[in-house]
This record gives C-alpha cells, structure tokens and sequence, in this order.
C-alpha cells in the first residue's frame, strides 16, 4: 500500500498535467484559424520562442497572398514587430524590405516612412549607426514634409540618442532642441520628458553637472497622468541624479536617490534593467561611503540579473566596479579575473569606451605590464577619438548629402514639371497642325472624288455622245436603204406588174394562168418589201436607249473573245432615263470588273448577268458556276475594294456569296432616284 499510494498520485498528476497540455493545444489549434490569433500568440511571451515563431510564419503566409491595400501593410508592419520582439533581426529586415518594396508599387507614403524608422532601429540595434542615422534622416525629411510633427520629434529623438551612443554629445543636443520644436504647440508628456532626460544624460557626459540635475529636474516635473506607469520615468530619472551625484563624489547623496528609485512600484517587474542599474549604482556609492553592507551580493545580484537579460554594456559597468571592489578589498585574483574578463567582453562588442576603462584597471592591478597596458591604452584612445570624429563627420555628410538629394529631387520636379509643360504645348501644337493636314488631306480626297466623278460623268457622255453619233448615222443609213427599196425596187417593181397586166389581152388559157401567178407573186415581193422597209424605220426599245446599248456591246465582245457560256437578262421595265449618270458608269465599271475577275481566276463554264427592278431599286447580279474564293481574304484586294467603294458612292449595297468549289454571287443593289 505505501508503494501503491505514491504511484496513483503520479499517475494522477501525469493525467491532469496531460490534460492541461491537450487543453493548451486545443486553444493553439483552434486559434491558427484565424490570422489575427496568428498574431496574438505569436507576441505572447508565455509560449516557447520557437512556437512563436511558427505563428508569426503562418500568419506571414497568410498575409503575403492578400491584397496590396493599408490593412495589409498594418498586418505585415504586425508580423514585423513580432520578429523584433524575438530578437530574429533578420527576418525583421525581410519583412520590412518587402514592405518598402510594396510602398513603391501602391505610392503608400506614410508606411514607407514607417519602414525608414523600422530599418533605422534595425541597424541601431546591429550597431551599423551611419545606415541607422541615414534611415532615421530619411524617415525626419519625410515626416518634416508631409508636418507630421509628433512623428518628426519622435524620429528626432531616435536620431539624438544614436549621436549620443557614439559620443556626437554635442550634435545630439542640438537634434534634442530640433524635436522639442517640433512639438512646442503640443502637449505631449512622453517626448518632452524623453528629451529633457537625454538632455541630462548628454550634460552629465560633458561635465555639465548642474545642467545635467537641472534637466533631470525637468524631465521629472514633465511627469503627469498621461505618462504610462510601465516606462517607469520617475526610477529612470532618480537613477540619473543619483549617478550625477556619484560621478561629483557626492556618494551619500546619490544613495538617497537610488534607494528612492529602487522603491518604485513594480520596478523589477516593468524594467528589470533599470533595476539591475540602481542596484549596482546603490552598491557601488555605498562601497565609496566605506559602507560594505550587503555587498558584494548587491554586486552580485546586479551582474546575475544583467547577465540573465544579456545587457552587455551593463555586464561591463558590473565586472569593472566589481574589479574595484575586489582591489579595495585585496583581493588581487578576483580582481584581476573581472578585470580581464571586462577587457575580453569590451573587445568582443567593441565597446571601446570600456576597453580603455578596462586596460587602466589593468596597468593598476599588474604595475609590471603597466608599459604595455598604457601604451595599448593609448593606441585604442587614438583610434576612439578618430572614429568619433569620423561617426560625427559621416552623420554630417549624411545630412548634408540628404538635404541635397531633396534640393535635387525639387530642382528636378521643377524640372520635370517645365518638361511636361513643354512636351504638352508641342503636343497640343502636334495635334493642331496634325488636324490641319488632316483636314487638307480630307478635302484634297474629296476634290479628287469630284473631280473624279466628274470625269466619269464626262467619260459616260463621251461614250453616250459616241454611241449618238454611231445610232444617227445608222439611222440615216437605214432611212437612205429604205428609201432605196420604197423608190427604186418598188418602182421598177410597179412597172413590171404594170407590163403584165398588159399581157391580159391574151385570153388563152396558160398565159391568164401564168400571168396570174406572176401578178401573185409580185404582190408578194412588193409586201415583203414593204415590210423591210417598215421594219428598218422601227425603232427597237434596246436601241432608244443608248446605256443598254453600251451594255450589250460590252456582252458582245464578252461573247466573242472568251470561252464560258454568257446569258444576260435586262428587265424591260427600267427606266434608264430616271438613273443618273454617276449611277450608270458606277454599274458599267462595276459589270466591267466582275467579268474581268471571272477571265482571269473564276475558271468558269457559265456566266449570268441580270439586270432587274424591284421597288425603288435596281438589282445587277452577277453569278458564275467557277471554283469560288474566301470571301473574307478577297475582301482586301484591289478588284472588291473598287467594287465596294463605287457601290458606297451610290448610297447602295454589297453582297458576295462565294465558296470553294461552289461558284460566287455578287448582287449590287441600287436606290433609283
């Protein structure tokens, strides 16, 4: 039973511990469905960095594949955040790169401004501070552009306290008085405290003891409601006075202070760094007071602290006072050991300011290398005070060369801006004179159509004047043969019947029968005669008018020079005087043409061209039994295109039936006037 006991409350706990972890999946589970889930755990702190970093991936695919609009930026810009707060500053740059790449395409200015900053904390955090103060500068021209101006102080602010981290302390204050500028007409608790605190901190660097407290003073009275608890300000700003005090020797006051400071509200839990600073500050003043209460655990507490939030510049501070310490307290092996180790770190971060530090507890500690100790100290020193230098100078440049891209980029606006203007006015003065010669164009096209039809209309009298002359002169040769037969043939004619009857006097009976029969037969002759005669003086209805006459002689040669049969049909009941002129040459050269590319590619053994009047049209169709054509690419030659184009004139209508191997049918409808 005492071994059973212990075993079921295992398996009891195994169970509900089993339990809670199902429950946990459950809520992951059922929370990836949704990408806003996605972002929310993937920011929970709770859960293990891995997981985090598989929701924030996921949400990722989701958000890449949705439209390029401003909820998908502020998602991405999300997914950007999560990163950063993991510490992948890799895959933080990726996103914000593709960000900047999306602001190109949607002309979204305020994110890309955003994505400058981003890019600008990126680099401050790998410690490359000119691509960090070139982003920074970026983000302040755009900010300054578009007077953002609580987005400006802000950015401002960033870009002070980069100068000051590489030691431009005076061109860090002056960036701190550009932000305060920006903001004089607001009130805004955050950014005026965040400056008057750096201000403190830049005087304090400079040895400006009292402005340094005098500052400090300010950023502590800037504090109101509005000022989140979880910042922590009024710690941040005791520390600051306490550090002064300490850097002036002033250790006891500086106590004061930092006890004040650590005895703020949730300070371990809101910033344990700030704690971990006045914890070391209070052991480090407490050990110039000769007071060795608590130490060195508060040393002690204060290192494990800064160690376990891998705060580097603090692991530093902490080795070298505990180094001091050590020395104070002849103990020359740990003081050595912390020694050396800060030499180590400081090189490893290049963190040459304690480098120095470092090699000056060094040449203390081991006289005996003091030599080699200095002169590194030296060399390093030279080196720092070059890099400052040059950090300053290239922060300059940077601003420098960014305030004249910004002249150039308005210089070429102007630019461009005139360009367009010009380009516009020789476009409109392009398009003008293109309509002109347009214009000229359309009217020479339609003079020469006049003139055409002009022509044509002469051509047809012509041929109607030719065809006058050939009609009349067969004509009056019609009426000098009719005169011929009625004056001579008759007469002689009447003569003979004349003779004959004289015969009569004979009474046998052969000459009356003989002679009968001849006076018979001359009556006969003279009718026949007659008739002749009366039908060379008739008129035909085809021949009156002289276009059917045109007509059927283009038949005849038709007939006469090419081998298909030819059969033609024109309706009696047009009246061809009522059809223009223009109308009748158009018919004729259309006819003309038709048959032409029958005798050259139809390869036909009929042709039928009727000519007929229905309603208040003429129809002319022409068909043929030949090999047929696409109607569809014939339509681009030169022969249909005449045919379409006279028929257009005519205010009529086309239409072409034709296939391969099934002959063609072209009928040509005419409105009659």
């Amino acid at each position: 039973m005492k071994i059973i006991y212990p075993l079921l409350l295992l398996v009891l706990f195994i169970f509900l511990s089993c339990n809670q972890k199902n429950k946990f999946s459950t809520t992951i589970d059922s929370s990836e469905d949704s990408l806003s889930s996605y972002l929310s755990l993937a920011n929970d702190f709770n859960l293990p960095p891995e997981k985090r970093n598989q929701l924030n991936q996921k949400a990722f695919s989701i958000i890449i594949d949705q439209p390029n609009d401003s909820l998908n930026m502020v998602n991405l810009f999300k997914v950007a955040n999560r990163y950063y707060n993991m510490d992948r500053l890799r895959d933080f740059k990726t996103i914000v790169d593709i960000i900047l790449e999306k602001t190109v395409s949607n002309q979204d200015t305020v994110s890309r401004i955003k994505a400058y900053t981003y890019l600008g904390d990126y680099y401050l955090e790998k410690s490359v501070s000119d691509s960090a103060f070139l982003y920074y500068s970026k983000a302040e021209k755009m900010y300054l552009h578009r007077n953002n101006m609580l987005d400006l102080a802000k950015t401002r602010l960033n870009k002070a306290l980069l100068q000051f981290n590489v030691g431009d302390f005076l061109g860090s204050e002056i960036t701190v008085f550009n932000a305060l500028r920006a903001v004089k007409d607001e009130k805004n608790s955050v950014i005026t405290y965040d400056s008057y605190n750096l201000l403190g901190l830049i005087h304090n660097e400079l040895g400006n003891y009292e402005r340094a407290i005098e500052y400090n003073l300010k950023a502590l009275n800037s504090i109101d409601d509005s000022t989140p608890s979880i910042f922590q300000s009024k710690a941040t700003s005791l520390n600051n006075i306490g550090y002064i005090y300490q850097n002036t020797n002033k250790h006891r006051k500086a106590i004061g202070f930092f006890i004040e400071g650590l005895e703020q509200k949730n300070l371990k839990t809101d910033k344990a760094s700030l704690y971990a600073m006045l914890l070391d500050n209070l052991a480090y003043s407490k050990f110039k007071t000769v007071d060795f209460t608590g130490l060195p655990e508060k040393f002690y507490q204060s290192l494990q602290l800064r160690d376990s939030l891998k705060l580097t510049s603090g692991i530093l501070v902490s080795k070298m006072r505990l180094s001091e310490y050590f020395a104070f307290k002849n103990d020359s092996i740990k003081a050595l050991k912390y020694a050396e180790e800060s030499l180590i770190l400081a090189k490893k971060v290049k963190n040459y300011k304690s480098v120095l530090l470092a090699l000056k507890r060094l040449s203390t500690l081991q006289p005996k290398k003091a030599a080699y100790y200095t002169k590194e100290y030296i060399h390093v020193n030279d080196s720092l005070q070059k890099a400052e230098r040059t950090i300053g100078e290239k922060f300059t440049r940077i601003e420098y060369e960014t305030d004249q891209i910004k002249s150039e980029n308005t210089d070429l606006l102007e630019k461009n801006r005139n360009l367009v203007y010009l380009f516009g006015g020789l476009g409109i003065l392009g398009l003008f004179i293109f309509t002109i010669k347009t214009q000229k164009a359309k009217n020479r096209e339609l003079l020469f159509k006049q003139e055409q039809q002009k022509a044509n209309e002469d051509i047809y009298n012509l041929m109607i004047s030719q065809q006058n002359t050939i009609e009349t002169n067969r004509i009056k040769e019609k009426n000098r043969v009719a005169r011929e037969l009625h004056d001579g043939v008759l007469g002689r004619m009447f003569g003979v019947r004349m003779n004959l009857d004289g015969l009569n006097a004979f009474q046998d009976e052969d000459a009356v029968v003989q002679r009968t029969n001849y006076l018979s037969e001359l009556k006969n002759i003279e009718q026949d005669i007659r008739e002749i005669s009366h039908d060379l003086n008739r008129e035909k209805s085809e021949l009156i008018n002289n276009f059917v006459a045109i007509i059927d002689e283009l038949f005849e040669e038709q007939k006469k020079t090419y081998k298909p049969k030819f059969i033609s049909t024109i309706d009696s009941i047009i009246k061809w005087e009522l059809i223009s002129n223009s109308k009748k040459i158009n018919l004729y050269r259309i006819l003309q043409e038709s048959l032409q590319n029958i005798n050259k590619y139809a390869l036909a053994n009929t042709i039928r061209v009727e000519f007929e009047k229905m309603d208040n049209y003429i129809i002319l169709k022409i068909s043929d039994d030949g090999i047929g054509f696409n109607v569809k690419m014939a339509k681009k030659g030169i022969g249909i295109q005449n045919i379409l184009f006279r028929t257009s004139e005519c205010d009529g209508v086309v239409d072409i039936k034709s296939e391969k191997g099934q002959g063609t049918i072209i009928t040509v409808t005419l409105p009659i006037e």
